[in-house]
């Protein structure tokens, strides 16, 4: 077992790691730049270690100062959070160079789940389905508009280093797919410094459904059901629940197995998710996340499991303390996205926390770094919580979210609370009946409401 564990990260999710290992025993360190010197994660680890200035580049993104505070520290294992460096093969490559465990999925199953087209060929020769497109990158507008007609309108333009909703365009028609090509490929080279782009059918009104894997890294594999995160804004989740409400059990065992099966075919070690477009009872390959979601705590509170915890177990060497046969659904969960943002223009709001007060009592989860008094830093992703609630079965679940936002006191800041006031009025979230463009829509209707 690890003796001591850096989390590559800040926020309410490196305050998830800290908890996790606090309770196994481990010490932590946590890093942080000069902006957050105060920040909640700081306080609650062991130690402590400054990484850099506030952009990102010079401090959490900075693979060879968080490799430095781990060998300053003697930290024996690195654990990255979401976002930053924890999809960064080259970083995870170091990390292991250094003699150092990353708390992850290998370098090389980083990289080709990175890159969506080696993605989706290797997820389809892996026996997951996937959705009609180019076998690999578009080299011309001619080519793509032959593919266009080939697979038939709309189809969507996609960058393959994409991600974030960048270098994404839809073809509605034939006559759209220039314009949606060469944009597509502009915002990709400007984003990600690649503008090559691919092409797939694009489904009208489709959920999005993403299963949860975890594998030992050793040939075994399981999978914690799905969630449904159809609830987005500009391809960004804002609310997510387990189980999904349009999902069958026989749909969640087939899908599910599938995707357990072609992780553990891979040797696949740690938390993973596989990520679909749902439309007419039929799954469609989009991409695989090869760490911890925003979303776990969803899929931990219906299954009654510790992902984290189980990260730490299996990086450590430690076989699956699950199997298959030992996950069963209990209950419903929903999670919402709370960012400090002014509406109706998701403009980011920094700022300092004059009241902070969490919501309690049965079923209700709070992750966050708030504390009366904190100072929100303009530098960084503008996600400040995340409120988790449980019930025996939706209608409960949704019930105890109405209950718990009712509770919630953010003062100093705007947030996207009222958001989810208004949502939670709706019929169609009482039903379950939306789609991935649902909010954005709703939005369009709805902005002189805020």
């Amino acid at each position: 077992m690890f003796e001591k564990i850096l989390i590559a990260n800040r926020g309410e999710i490196a305050l998830r790691v800290i908890r996790a290992a606090r309770e196994m025993g481990i010490a932590t360190v946590a890093v942080h730049s000069t902006a957050d010197s105060d920040a909640m994660h700081v306080r609650m680890a062991d130690e402590s270690v400054c990484i850099g200035p506030p952009p990102s580049p010079q401090s959490y993104l900075s693979a060879a100062s968080v490799i430095a505070a781990c060998e300053i520290t003697g930290a024996d294992a690195i654990h990255p959070g979401y976002g930053f460096l924890s999809e960064n093969a080259n970083f995870v490559q170091a990390v292991e160079d250094h003699g150092i465990t990353f708390i992850g999925p290998t370098a090389e199953h980083i990289r080709v789940m990175g890159d969506k087209i080696t993605a989706k060929d290797t997820m389809k020769a892996l026996g997951v389905p996937c959705v009609p497109g180019s076998d690999g990158g578009v080299p011309s507008l001619a080519a793509a508009q032959a593919l266009g007609d080939e697979i038939g309108y709309p189809v969507i333009v996609k960058a393959t280093a994409g991600g974030g909703g960048r270098g994404m365009k839809v073809a509605q028609t034939a006559n759209d797919m220039e314009n949606a090509f060469q944009t597509a490929r502009a915002e990709a080279k400007a984003a990600f410094g690649n503008d090559e782009v691919y092409i797939e059918k694009y489904l009208t009104t489709p959920r999005h459904i993403e299963i949860q894997v975890f594998g030992d890294g050793k040939g075994k594999a399981v999978h914690l059901g799905e969630r449904d995160c159809s609830l987005q804004r500009r391809h960004q989740k804002v609310f997510e629940e387990a189980p999904g409400p349009s999902i069958t059990p026989k749909e969640r065992a087939e899908i599910g197995k599938i995707c357990a099966d072609a992780v553990a075919q891979i040797n696949y070690i740690g938390a993973g998710t596989i990520e679909f477009l749902y439309e007419n009872g039929e799954f469609y390959f989009i991409e695989m996340n090869t760490r911890l979601q925003v979303e776990h705590p969803v899929t931990e509170s219906i299954f009654g499991v510790d992902l984290v915890r189980e990260q730490i177990l299996v990086a450590s060497g430690f076989p699956l303390s699950f199997s298959q046969g030992d996950l069963t659904i209990n209950g419903h969960a929903i999670e919402v996205r709370i960012n400090a943002e002014k509406l109706p223009n998701f403009s980011p709001c920094p700022g300092k926390i004059t009241y902070y007060h969490a919501p309690g009592g049965l079923g209700v989860r709070m992750d966050s770094a708030l504390y009366d008094g904190y100072s929100i830093p303009p530098y960084y992703d503008s996600l400040i919580a995340k409120l988790i609630v449980y019930g025996r079965d939706r209608g409960e679940a949704l019930a105890r979210l109405d209950r718990a936002l009712g509770e919630l006191i953010v003062d100093g800041v705007d947030t996207t609370v009222p958001l989810f006031h208004h949502l939670l009025a709706e019929n169609d979230i009482h039903t379950g009946d939306y789609n991935i463009h649902w909010l954005e829509k709703w939005l369009e209707e709805h902005s002189s409401d805020f």
